[in-house]
């Protein structure tokens, strides 16, 4: 491969042989190859696309050299050599004619004319020709003026063959064109090597590229979800509001209809009474006796109408079944919003996923983790450990290697199995001897499981609660900065648990104990899971 320090080496070198160009020729999106390189590629391929940009071709196109780009590279070429300068010949009388060979016996470059005695004369066609070259005493020994013919590897230099019976005499020397040809040997495979890193590095920017824009199609699709929940959840709290507005207005219509035939009624008994009170006003002044006992029982009789004592006035007497649906619509709309919520969520945090492994240094001795740090089970047996300050002696608990002081960190562990096991985050400057208290005063933020379906976070107070679903991986995350630890069963996408307002000065590692066997129904290991973004 042709080498130069010029800006345009990177611009004339074929992306297939690594090399500068030969015979160019340009592809319909643009990209530049050998035009042997590229169908000698489209030979080897089902479908046709550019080997650089994979842009696809609905038919292989017809290929013609790029006249502009070989100029450019034959420039290139010819500029390389600029720095090697010309020799003449010696034995021009006048004008002097460019050498073709130098003699290293003669010490003495020839032009072709005057080269020809060498090629004729049997003397001379034993001496040593090289291609002509102007500083020709920097291919003879500066010792003893003769050709430096030989190469001395104990001391990696050239030298003559007088040198060889003196200071080089028991030195490991060959022929110059033999380490010559090993030297070539090298650094072609010191080319192959550099062009194989090239293609490395080409495909790891591809890779790159691709994931790049993988993350976002997938940014761009989870947005679209977002957006599309957001809508649906407002759109189903306008449904309701309506919903409720228009059941609002229907019990008031109802409720003045309903006032409105009170009224009536009440205006109509009213009148009725006026009329008797009337009547009875009348008759009471009446000075014939006959007819007032007479007219005494008919009028005096009960009248029939409404006990209104038991009507009630009350605003509120139809706000009540108003208010159970709005209970009900509010329970509805809280259990779908953190569903969706939940799953968002998880979405989020899962982004901020860590590679965490355990820390044998801390595990208490009868603690067995798997070779790979990525395990832990108990055992009734206790193992011989070296004793040191970080180990925990006395609870079956272990850390992390890994420690975060600021950020985000987001783990999941698989509990499928288990009836008890201890999971969360840690400060390094807990008590790691002797009895422990898993409480955020003492620097632990942990879920629990006991008893295979009794959780409690051990908050202040902590909080015991039990799930629908028993969770068999559970995700944790933590935000440093915002004082946040919060627990997710990452099957169901469900937020279980949140620390909030916690204030972390010291390092945090992951805290994991897989509890005792439990009789045998708690063998299964706490296991560190890779995290499914």
């Amino acid at each position: 491969m042709a080498s130069s320090s010029g800006p345009l080496n990177e611009e004339l070198l074929c992306s297939i042989c690594l090399d500068v160009f030969t015979d160019p020729v340009t592809a319909p999106c643009g990209h530049n190859f050998c035009r042997t390189c590229l169908n000698k590629f489209w030979t080897n391929t089902q479908t046709c696309f550019c080997p650089f940009c994979k842009e696809k071709f609905r038919k292989r196109p017809d290929l013609k050299i790029n006249t502009t780009l070989r100029e450019v590279v034959q420039h290139f070429k010819e500029k390389l050599n600029l720095g090697r300068p010309e020799a003449f010949c010696d034995f021009c009388d006048e004008r002097k004619q460019k050498a073709v060979k130098s003699c290293l016996t003669c010490q003495s470059s020839y032009c072709e004319t005057h080269l020809e005695p060498h090629h004729r004369v049997q003397r001379l066609k034993k001496h040593t020709l090289i291609n002509a070259v102007e500083n020709l005493e920097d291919y003879l020994c500066q010792k003893h003026e003769r050709p430096l013919e030989l190469f001395c590897r104990d001391d990696q230099m050239c030298v003559c063959l007088f040198c060889t019976e003196g200071e080089h005499r028991t030195h490991n020397t060959v022929p110059i064109e033999e380490e010559s040809e090993e030297k070539k040997n090298q650094l072609v495979q010191t080319q192959t090597d550099i062009q194989q890193m090239i293609q490395n590095r080409r495909k790891k920017i591809q890779e790159i590229q691709h994931s790049v824009e993988e993350r976002k199609r997938n940014t761009e699709e989870e947005k679209s979800a977002s957006v599309e929940l957001c809508t649906n959840l407002i759109r189903s709290i306008e449904r309701c509001q309506y919903e409720l507005l228009k059941m609002m207005e229907e019990q008031q219509k109802a409720a003045e209809k309903q006032a409105e035939d009170l009224i009536k009624e009440l205006q109509q008994e009213i009148s009725d009474l006026k009329k008797r009170n009337a009547e009875l006003e009348q008759i009471s002044h009446a000075e014939d006796h006959l007819y007032l006992l007479q007219m005494f029982s008919s009028l005096y009789s009960h009248l029939h109408t409404e006990n209104w004592t038991e009507i009630s006035t009350d605003s509120n007497m139809d706000v009540l079944p108003m208010k159970r649906v709005l209970i009900q619509l509010k329970k509805t709309l809280d259990k779908s919003l953190n569903e969706k919520l939940s799953q968002i969520g998880l979405k989020c945090v899962q982004t901020f996923a860590v590679d965490v492994t355990l820390d044998p240094e801390t595990a208490n001795p009868y603690l067995i983790l798997s070779d790979d740090g990525k395990q832990v089970s108990f055992e009734d047996v206790e193992q011989d450990v070296r004793e040191n300050p970080k180990r925990f002696d006395f609870c079956s608990c272990v850390l992390a290697k890994q420690g975060f002081s600021s950020g985000r960190f987001y783990f999941e562990v698989q509990v499928k199995g288990k009836t008890r096991w201890d999971l969360g985050v840690s400060r390094e400057s807990i008590n790691r001897k002797g009895k422990i208290l898993l409480t955020p005063e003492d620097g632990y933020w942990t879920l629990i499981l006991r008893n295979e379906n009794r959780y409690k976070a051990s908050d202040n107070p902590p909080l015991s609660f039990s799930l629908k679903v028993k969770p068999e991986h559970v995700g944790v995350f933590v935000d440093y900065e915002e004082g946040l630890v919060s627990f997710y069963d990452v099957e169901s996408s469900f937020h279980i648990y949140s620390f909030t307002g916690q204030t972390f000065t010291d390092k945090l590692y992951p805290y994991f104990s897989p509890g005792h066997n439990d009789k045998g129904r708690n063998l299964n290991p706490l296991a560190i899971l890779p995290v499914n973004k």
